[in-house]
C-alpha cells in the first residue's frame, strides 16, 4: 500500500510504472488484473468555466484517512495492493489531481475496490477545493 499527498505535479503513468516494479518484485505472477483511475483538472464545474483549482488538506488526517480506506479495501476485496497519490496546492487545467490503482488476481475485485476508493476519497476525505473562475472570482466547492 502506498499513500502520497504531494504539492508537485506528477505523471501518473510514470508513478504506476515505478510502483509496478516494486509489485513485480514482491508479487510476480500473483496478480492478473489492475484497475486504474486518473483524475485531471477540467475547465468547467457547476455550469461555470474554471481557470484553476486550489486543494487544501489537513496534513496527517488526510493520509490517515486514505490509509484507513485502503485497508478497508484490502479486507473487503481479494486485492493484493493499493496506490493513492493525490495533489494539493495550485492545480491547472489538464494536470493530474489523483491516481488510484488496485491490483488483484481477478478483474472484478480490481474494478470494485478502485471504485470504492475514489468514491470514498471524493465524498469523505478531508480535502477542500477552491476554484478560480473565468471572471477571476473565487469560490469554495461544497462537498
Amino acid at each position: 500500500m502506498k499513500i502520497e499527498i504531494t504539492a508537485n505535479a506528477f505523471n501518473p503513468w510514470q508513478q504506476l510504472q515505478s510502483y509496478e516494479k516494486i509489485l513485480n518484485d514482491k508479487y510476480a505472477g500473483v496478480y492478473g488484473a489492475a484497475n486504474i483511475f486518473v483524475g485531471t483538472m477540467r475547465n468547467y464545474n457547476e455550469g461555470d468555466t474554471v481557470q484553476s483549482l486550489f486543494l487544501e488538506h489537513y496534513a496527517g488526517m488526510t493520509e490517515n484517512y486514505l490509509a484507513k480506506v485502503s485497508k478497508i479495501a484490502l479486507e473487503r476485496w481479494e486485492i493484493i495492493d493499493t496506490l493513492i497519490i493525490h495533489r494539493v496546492g495550485e492545480i491547472h487545467l489538464g494536470e493530474t489531481i489523483v491516481l488510484i490503482a488496485t491490483w488483484s488476481g481477478h478483474r472484478q475485485a480490481a474494478f470494485e475496490s478502485c471504485r470504492f476508493l475514489i468514491e470514498e476519497l471524493k465524498s469523505h476525505a478531508p480535502f477542500w477545493k477552491r476554484e478560480t473562475l473565468q471572471n477571476n472570482s473565487v469560490r469554495w466547492v461544497k462537498g
